[in-house]
């Protein structure tokens, strides 16, 4: 237990034994999903996108602004872990309805997409549609979905959750690397602190929050919607999120 006291969540034995591939320190890892885009560079990669996909005249709107800004990174999910089971005309996911739009996308705008896939069942469905998988914050112990995600090969930007340590983060990347995975972008998101009476407090990152596990062998993005612009497109707003190395 001499690794968990406050300021000490990773000890000198679990680099060794328990995730010797994320905490390698090598060199600067880029992590290329293009010709011309990799993460962990000087040039600084953008997502841009919806919440999630509602219909098509909305996305193809939001990728005739992407071109516009010379960006080709779009956040295009059409599976969406919604806190309730209940649907409404505000709060609804495509789910299979949005695999056709995925295809209409490929086919008419040069952009990448990058999609949450939240069941190991749905991958078939839409790996030839999707650049780069995310795993969201809600999945990023789910440790079957990681597996079968990294056997496809493709890049996978793995959110962690507010709640769980860099340990957690390292230990969820490990089920990805130990697969050959050699594309895995983690994703840092907001971290919480619990209060009492079950209230959260949210803190947004930071660049030296990003940074603090810097000499482990991933390449990291810092999400914080609207942080480098936004714009409104239909209902939504189209949010601009920056990668970091």
């Amino acid at each position: 237990m001499e690794n968990k006291f406050p300021g000490k969540d990773i000890s000198e034995d679990d680099l060794k034994d328990k995730f010797p591939l994320s905490s390698s320190k090598n060199k600067k890892k880029l992590i290329k999903v293009a010709k011309d885009i990799s993460f962990g560079s000087n040039d600084v990669p953008i997502i841009a996108g919806p919440n999630t996909l509602e219909n098509k005249d909305m996305i193809s709107r939001c990728c005739e602004l992407l071109e516009k800004k010379k960006l080709k990174l779009l956040r295009g999910g059409i599976y969406k872990p919604l806190t309730f089971p209940y649907r409404s005309k505000k709060y609804f996911e495509l789910g299979d309805k949005g695999i056709r739009i995925l295809e209409d996308i490929k086919k008419n705008f040069d952009v990448l997409i990058v999609s949450e896939i939240m069941e190991s069942e749905k991958i078939p469905l839409i790996k030839d549609h999707v650049d780069i998988f995310q795993i969201g914050a809600r999945n990023m112990q789910n440790y079957p979905l990681i597996t079968n995600v990294a056997k496809t090969m493709k890049p996978i930007l793995l959110k962690r959750h507010f709640g769980c340590s860099i340990r957690d983060l390292l230990g969820a990347a490990e089920y990805a690397l130990v697969e050959n995975s050699s594309k895995l972008i983690a994703c840092r998101g907001s971290t919480a602190a619990f209060l009492g009476s079950g209230c959260v407090s949210i803190i947004k990152p930071s660049a030296p929050t990003a940074r603090d596990a810097r000499d482990r062998d991933l390449t990291h993005l810092c999400q914080k919607d609207a942080w480098v612009g936004s714009e409104i497109i239909g209902k939504q707003e189209l949010s601009f999120i920056a990668g970091i190395a």
